[in-house]
């Protein structure tokens, strides 16, 4: 493959590229053997090169081992089995998660290989909705520092910071101002736990190289009164950089990403609503980069419209939906399904009358003299509201008769009884989606809904949910996760070299991931497919993103061949090399 892929094969090589060179004491050579210079107890606590109990006996030889490990030479397989012991005897989803993150940085390809092997069952706890408890938790958890903590200080030493960073080719790299994380708002340098969860996904379901993976925490302040006044907070003690002074240390932070990582893919995570779509808008044509808070949840969302509309036996163009929450998601989802509708066949401007978002004050409506910039670009046209009595959430319900409710406001109960028995009044089979997490923050429980809506409810979720028994069956519901579109965004769009990642590149993310439903999921109740597929899925949506960014002229690498099977093929599997001195 031309261009940018360089992960590794089902059974290469983490570092294989025969008799290449690379990061000081590290030299490749053919056939799965790496040549190192590290011995002793440096190899054991180099986490991208230790294997633990795994080194063979010529290894322990060789490599100044002998006497520093027990004498079975264990496989990784049965190294597996002993973290999934071991994880499974915590006591709390946060002993769990301290548990995992020490093992990735004890053993990177032994954290991945369980990951992998068992990420139905780890995901809720390396990302959401455990990861909210340890952002909380940061500074008291903290073990050891993985990625980037650049400060307003560094703003003219970005090449340094860069140098430094533990990559040798940064693929992607995941980035937060740790504002806006999850549901619960600002949490100063704990959000670095959200980019170390994201890469651990984009390895673990996307198939990027570990190294290849840079999470970065923008430290520029606080707010959050608890954190300022906790002794044992990590981060700067300070209040929030604002204004220009904010916006010129973002563009010295790209333009470090610009000369030091060309070719990553960047996500912006986690941002306030405002610095969201700002930067956004300001930098998505200077580096390859997209809003997974704003594009990613807007990608998932229309793919679980879709499936939606399947199950309902109705067609997705015909759609009309309702958002509660006009945060960056919901704004951000509400531009996502407009965009859908049109690629649908649905005129622009009927586009727009089909998408209606409901805020703390009601309908945004273009007569609000009160709305922040980013929510006009939604606002509903006042004029066709003349013979509305109100603006509320179940006037809405009533007049617009919409087919979808989705709840992005991060306010448990948003969706009530009244509103659920509305949806079922004027639908057959209700879409109804409680989308924020963590799952303290859902707008309802699948199991209200259900009694709510007789069962008719079609329901997606943003944490995960057991499923649950009502007339006479086993309802399941779809996690509507931005795991599903991230990862497979990133490979994309990395493997082409993308100069830009489009609205189009999401929208054709968004219609595969849709096609990847088989029935006998829909007669589950599912609108999306198994998180059990994440990684064939992840080739599926990347492949659709390549597809897409070549039809539009955005791919910097023209691939012969960009099958989801040949994205398959190229993904990282953990494997353990055979080691040889240097």
């Amino acid at each position: 493959m031309a261009g940018r892929r360089r992960h590794r094969g089902e059974h290469g090589s983490a570092y294989q590229e025969a008799e290449a060179t690379g990061e000081a004491g590290k030299t490749m050579s053919q056939d799965n053997v790496l040549r190192i210079e590290e011995r002793g107890g440096d190899l054991l606590r180099d986490p991208r090169l230790n294997k633990g109990t795994a080194f063979t006996e010529a290894e322990r030889v060789a490599l100044g081992l002998e006497g520093l490990l027990p004498h079975h030479v264990a496989t990784l397989e049965e190294q597996v089995v002993r973290v999934l012991a071991n994880f499974r005897r915590k006591e709390s989803p946060l002993e769990q998660y301290i548990y995992l993150r020490s093992l990735q940085d004890r053993n990177e390809t032994l954290f991945y290989a369980a990951l992998v092997d068992h990420i139905e069952e780890m995901m809720p706890v390396v990302y959401t909705p455990t990861v909210a408890e340890a952002v909380e938790e940061f500074s008291h958890i903290f073990r050891s520092a993985r990625g980037l903590y650049v400060t307003p200080e560094d703003a003219d030493r970005m090449e340094m910071l860069f140098e430094n960073a533990p990559c040798d080719e940064v693929g992607v790299i995941v980035c937060t101002d740790n504002e806006g994380i999850l549901g619960i708002g600002d949490q100063g340098t704990g959000g670095m736990a959200i980019p170390i969860g994201k890469l651990a996904l984009y390895v673990a379901v996307g198939g990027f190289r570990p190294e290849q993976c840079l999470p970065i925490c923008l430290d520029v302040g606080t707010e959050n009164e608890a954190l300022l006044d906790d002794p044992l907070y990590l981060g700067v003690k300070a209040p929030r950089l604002r204004g220009e002074a904010y916006h010129e240390f973002i563009g010295a932070f790209v333009d470090g990403v610009k000369q030091h990582a060309p070719q990553a893919v960047l996500q912006w995570e986690d941002f306030s609503r405002a610095n969201a779509f700002d930067n956004l808008a300001r930098y998505r044509d200077e580096v390859t980069s997209f809003n997974d808070d704003i594009q990613g949840t807007a990608g998932v969302t229309v793919a679980a419209l879709m499936g939606a509309a399947n199950l309902a036996g109705r067609d997705f163009a015909d759609d009309v939906v309702c958002i509660i929450g006009a945060g960056g998601a919901g704004v951000g989802v509400a531009l996502g399904i407009i965009a859908a509708l049109q690629v649908a066949g649905v005129d622009a401007e009927e586009a727009r009358r089909r998408v209606y978002v409901v805020d703390s004050k009601g309908l945004v409506a273009d007569d609000r003299d009160d709305l922040a910039a980013y929510k006009k670009v939604v606002a509903f046209p006042a004029g066709e509201l003349a013979d509305w009595p109100r603006r509320s959430l179940h006037d809405i319900i009533r007049n617009a008769r919409p087919t979808a409710l989705i709840g992005l406001s991060g306010h448990p109960g948003a969706i009530d009884a009244e509103s659920a028995r509305l949806m079922a009044s004027v639908n057959e089979r209700p879409a109804i989606f409680p989308m924020s997490n963590p799952t303290s923050k859902a707008e309802a429980v699948p199991e209200d809904l259900l009694r709510w809506t007789d069962g008719r409810a079609i329901i997606a979720t943003g944490s995960p949910f057991e499923p649950v028994e009502y007339g006479g069956r086993t309802h399941a519901f779809s996690q509507a996760n931005n795991v599903y579109v991230f990862p497979g965004v990133g490979l994309g769009a990395y493997t082409c070299g993308a100069s830009m990642i489009s609205d189009g590149m999401f929208s054709a993310a968004a219609r595969k991931l849709s096609e990847l439903v088989e029935d006998d999921d829909r007669e589950r109740g599912l609108v999306l497919p198994p998180v059990s597929d994440l990684r064939q899925i992840a080739a599926e949506v990347g492949a659709a993103v390549v597809g897409s960014a070549t039809e539009e002229g955005l791919a910097r690498d023209r691939l012969q061949r960009y099958t989801a099977a040949d994205l398959r093929a190229d993904m990282y599997t953990p494997y353990y090399d055979e080691y040889r001195p240097a």
